[in-house]
């Protein structure tokens, strides 16, 4: 039976979950966690998208994002190949990295910005051995702390529904 296509347009908000393929580690280091934002970064100018949140996990990734004229399938399909050969290369690895197609899930903008961007950086602290998410190193919580990211944060949206202040800070 074929899949159902997946509800894509301009201006769509989506969490974005990929997975290691049999819950495996995609990520073996910091330089492979460097290459993926690299990834993530280049895609983000390149298909212009606006990005809410990230967080990088041994086995998997969330991202929180807006797409603009290209599709999210796209913009997956870019940073997922892309990032698989890298990784395929490095490690003298072939065959699949990520488990099947990736998880999409279409979100009200309004109504579930901030506690998608609350959940995403909250992963750390879910763990078996919990990290602090305050100083977790591979998501997007420094980016609405004031500090730089490896990929650019569109934080005005979310800071903006604190009060105006915030919003003008950034």
């Amino acid at each position: 039976m074929a899949r159902k296509p997946r509800v894509e347009f301009a201006g769509a908000f989506y969490h974005a979950i990929v997975r290691g393929n049999q819950r495996q580690d995609i990520f073996r280091d910091d330089k492979d966690r460097t290459t993926y934002l690299e990834r993530v970064e280049h895609y983000r100018k390149r298909c212009d998208f606006k990005l809410y949140a990230y967080v990088l996990m041994s086995n998997h990734v969330h991202l929180l994002l807006e797409t603009r004229q290209i599709p999210l399938s796209k913009i997956m399909q870019g940073i997922q190949f892309t990032y698989t050969q890298y990784y395929n290369r490095r490690h003298g690895s072939v065959g699949h990295l990520f488990q099947g197609r990736y998880k999409a899930i279409l979100c009200d903008r309004e109504a579930y910005l901030l506690e998608l961007v609350r959940y995403i950086h909250l992963n750390p602290a879910r763990l078996r051995r919990p990290k602090d998410p305050w100083k977790y190193q591979w998501s997007s919580q420094r980016a609405y702390l004031g500090e730089r990211t490896p990929v650019q944060i569109d934080t005005i949206l979310v800071l903006g529904q604190f009060g105006r202040a915030l919003a003008q800070v950034r």
